[in-house]
């Protein structure tokens, strides 16, 4: 579904911010018994490290590195956190089931004004989120809106698992949106987002939800640990980045060429690669940041742009064209005027 409805207002981007656990795990970090190698990863990922949370220190909880991300991104925007008005907090891995992580990064922040909502859509929730923001900020239901994608993936792991464990890291981005006139050239222009649940196989975890609850046995058989099916993943992946990118393109009346920048959800270099070649989109045009920090989920847009901004790649009016997809499977692209 595409969103490009008359408003009042626009919503613009006006600050980003990330934040990442100390620890760093290389490819040399894993096991033998893992029967691999770092060849191995680099070759078929494009992973060199990630980063990995300790679950002991409470500056490293999820919403920790939402906090840290969120007060980088305010910085930039110029805001401080009575200014917002509403936090979306996306993420698979909450603090807590109950209450959400969006609350715990409010009390945390001190943004007592802002009404608080967790968002769901794994590895996509950053996009949702943001196209969520948009929305609001355009209609004048909210000026400022703090967005988080922020996940701690190896509370996830199955760490005897070649085919998860090597892709996974934990790190958490944030951006501020805020409201500015409709005729703005620097806004968000347009988003597309759609899901299609009948996949949801290909990445996905069977128990710790109401239908299995944790028990003994499911601990004993990691069944509250993620299961991709790789290959299935890995097409299905291509294919629809390339389906959103060309509608987001096409819906702005833009090229490849237009591009400034191009920044894909970072599961896996070689999806990447291949996304920007049927593209034609040059792979100096696209932002990553897999090498070192691997898959974040939702936190894996958000933090690639902060250092893209923050390192001077992304200039003011350039064009960026952010895409991605996640387990449900989700999928979505975002194009803006920075």
């Amino acid at each position: 579904m595409a969103h490009s409805l008359t408003h009042p207002y626009a919503a613009r981007v006006t600050g980003t911010g990330s934040a990442f656990p100390e620890k760093r795990l290389t490819n040399h970090d894993f096991p033998a018994s893992l029967q691999t190698s770092d060849e191995w990863i680099r070759e078929r990922t494009g992973i060199l490290e990630r980063r990995i949370a300790n679950p002991k220190n409470n500056s490293e909880f999820n919403s920790s590195l939402g906090l840290i991300a969120s007060r980088r991104a305010l910085e930039m925007a110029g805001k401080t956190p009575s200014d917002v008005d509403a936090i979306l907090y996306c993420t698979c891995t909450p603090d807590t089931l109950l209450p959400s992580t969006s609350c715990w990064l409010q009390m945390k922040l001190g943004a007592t004004r802002a009404w608080a909502l967790d968002l769901h859509a794994a590895c996509s929730g950053f996009v949702y989120g943001l196209t969520l923001a948009d929305q609001i900020v355009k209609t004048g239901f909210a000026k400022t809106v703090l967005v988080i994608g922020s996940e701690v993936l190896s509370s996830l792991i199955n760490w005897e698992d070649r085919t998860t464990c090597i892709l996974l890291g934990d790190g958490g981005g944030a951006v501020v949106v805020e409201q500015v006139p409709s005729n703005s050239t620097r806004k968000i222009l347009s988003s597309h987002l759609h899901c299609d649940g009948n996949l949801w196989e290909l990445f996905h975890i069977p128990a710790g939800g109401s239908n299995v609850p944790v028990t003994s046995e499911v601990l004993e058989n990691k069944l509250n640990k993620t299961q991709m099916k790789g290959k299935e993943l890995f097409k299905v992946a291509v294919k629809t980045l390339c389906d959103f990118a060309t509608k987001a393109l096409e819906h702005n009346q833009l090229k490849c060429e237009d591009l400034d920048w191009f920044i894909p959800h970072q599961a896996n270099l070689r999806i990447i690669e291949a996304v920007a070649k049927r593209l034609n989109v040059p792979m100096k045009k696209v932002i990553t940041n897999i090498d070192r920090f691997a898959n974040t989920s939702s936190a894996t847009v958000p933090t690639a742009l902060d250092e893209a901004v923050r390192d001077g790649r992304v200039q003011p009016g350039h064009t960026v064209l952010i895409d991605v997809f996640g387990a449900g499977l989700t999928y979505g692209s975002l194009l803006l005027k920075w």
